[in-house]
């Protein structure tokens, strides 16, 4: 299978520099071991933390909500704004889970898993399919349960930190049948052509120079357009992937939506737009687990006044 390779341990990730690194990939293991309930409690004190100190994330997910969804009066945006912040501590924990937990331990997720009929019925037509999802504090347990399901791929970015880098490649790897680097695109093309799952989130800005500044709530955003490019040269299916977190120890709810019809276009801006609206519709159902921490409109259209 092509794409990033499993990583090979290095000495040097021993030397003091890296022990920091190491001490952080312990906590994250440690947090991975506790049973769900635990796991839950432990992200909720986290994010009573983030209220109460996370002053720069606030002001980002505060602009970004203000921006968003206008209409709300003054005590809605601040219960929504305290909501996903407190969301901010169980990102934390959830990302423990998904990277580190065995896979004995996902299948003991409370789990509800909808649509699962459009991926075999892909599977019978032989074609890929891009499952498009958005950057929610749950994304790598959301990745991690649909790929104990079903045979997915990945789209990821190198992490700065070369510990992290080499321990959560290879966890990914343990759950993922491949993980392609965001400019491995010839890679990433024939795991499509060749019938494969690909799962990967649009919705961030990526500073890239093959975006267009398309709505997103209302507010041009710069997109990219990979979702356009890809289904294109790889005739792949494109499946929205909702993904939500329930209230308590309830678990997940994951929802594969019916292919997107007549896409690609001819219309690179429309379908990327179109990708936008898709994901607009997934953070609706949970506002507040969405990550509003990001500055998602940093890249302004030209002539226009920074945002942030």
């Amino acid at each position: 299978m092509p794409g990033a390779p499993r990583p090979s341990f290095r000495f040097n990730l021993l030397a003091p520099r890296h022990w920091g690194a190491w001490l952080g990939l312990a906590v994250v293991k440690g947090i991975a071991l506790l049973p769900f309930p635990a796991q839950m409690w432990l992200g909720r004190r986290l994010g009573a933390v983030t209220v109460r100190w996370g002053s720069s994330r606030r002001k980002v997910a505060d602009r970004n909500l203000s921006l968003c969804f206008p209409g709300l009066s003054a005590a809605e945006h601040q219960a929504l704004l305290d909501a996903n912040l407190r969301d901010i501590g169980l990102m934390a924990v959830e990302f423990a889970i998904g990277w580190m937990a065995s896979r004995r331990t996902m299948r003991r997720l409370p789990v509800q898993i909808e649509g699962l009929e459009h991926l075999r019925a892909a599977r019978e037509a032989g074609r890929g399919v891009l499952l498009v999802g958005g950057h929610f504090a749950h994304l790598e347990v959301a990745a991690h349960l649909i790929a104990d399901i079903t045979p997915v791929a990945g789209m990821y970015r190198r992490m700065d930190a070369a510990v992290f880098e080499w321990a959560v490649l290879r966890a990914r790897l343990r759950y993922a049948v491949a993980m392609f680097d965001k400019d491995d695109i010839r890679a990433t093309v024939r795991h499509l052509k060749q019938g494969g799952v690909l799962w990967y989130a649009p919705d961030q800005d990526m500073r890239s120079k093959d975006n267009r500044f398309v709505p997103f709530f209302g507010v041009p955003a710069a997109t990219i357009t990979a979702t356009h490019h890809l289904a294109r040269m790889s005739n792949a299916l494109v499946v929205p992937f909702h993904h939500r977190r329930l209230p308590g120890h309830q678990g997940y709810v994951l929802r594969l939506e019916a292919p997107l019809e007549h896409f690609p276009s001819q219309d690179v801006e429309a379908d990327t737009a179109r990708i936008n609206h898709c994901i607009e519709q997934m953070v609706m159902e949970a506002p507040e687990q969405y990550l509003w921490v990001h500055k998602r409109f940093k890249t302004r259209p030209p002539g226009q006044p920074p945002i942030y």
